[in-house]
């Protein structure tokens, strides 16, 4: 049996008589890694090719795809992906509101890093103020770290305040806070007063 190409395809050589069934399934055996194999999303990925070698290529339907950097894990990396959406967003709690920014949140580097964008303002118009955490909301399940994730925010400066930072956090699921659970986004700042607004965009590793 010759090989040929880099690929090292087995083919039968000149003039030997072919045990054909088994010829073309060793033949289809070796080309079979060097497909790149179609699946409908992420989840069908990780389902049918866990135990696929390394170097699988994978496309799914949507146009990402991805390359597996692992023969023992399910471990992958994103060559290509659409453009990504806010397609998630906060559950706020129930004194706050969007204000002139709306809010999104979107998964990225395939789903490693949580990107955020908005701004939260109380209800009732008067300043977010509070000697320690103030819980704003929370992120989607998806988007829930295993521990804390830290980021500075941007606030208004309107009023008596000069500070205009604070810092947000998303308390993770090792996360222990007397403040809120985990995936619930906290606001601590220290300025005079308060501010009438959060911006919370940013982005934090969800793993």
């Amino acid at each position: 049996m010759a090989t040929l190409g880099y690929a090292e395809l087995p083919v039968p050589g000149g003039g030997q008589a072919p045990a054909v069934p088994a010829d073309f399934a060793e033949l289809a055996q070796a080309v079979d890694p060097h497909l790149v194999q179609f699946v409908a999303n992420k989840a069908e990925r990780d389902t049918k090719y866990a135990t696929a070698p390394v170097h699988t290529i994978v496309s799914a339907a949507d146009g990402t795809v991805w390359k597996k950097t692992s023969s023992s894990s399910n471990t992958w990396v994103t060559w290509w992906e659409p453009q990504p959406v806010w397609d998630r967003t906060l559950t706020l709690k129930p004194a706050f509101q969007t204000g002139d920014v709306s809010i999104g949140l979107m998964l990225l580097d395939g789903g490693r890093r949580v990107e955020l964008k908005g701004r939260i303002e109380r209800i009732d118009g008067t300043n977010i103020t509070d000697p320690n955490a103030v819980n704003l909301g929370a992120v989607p399940s998806d988007c829930i770290p295993p521990a804390l994730r830290t980021w500075p925010g941007t606030c208004s400066m309107a009023g008596d305040t000069t500070d205009g930072a604070g810092r947000l956090e998303v308390l993770g699921d090792n996360s222990s806070s007397a403040y809120g659970v985990a995936g619930d986004l906290l606001w601590w700042y220290q300025g005079t007063g308060g501010t009438p607004w959060v911006d919370i965009s940013g982005y934090y590793w969800r793993i």
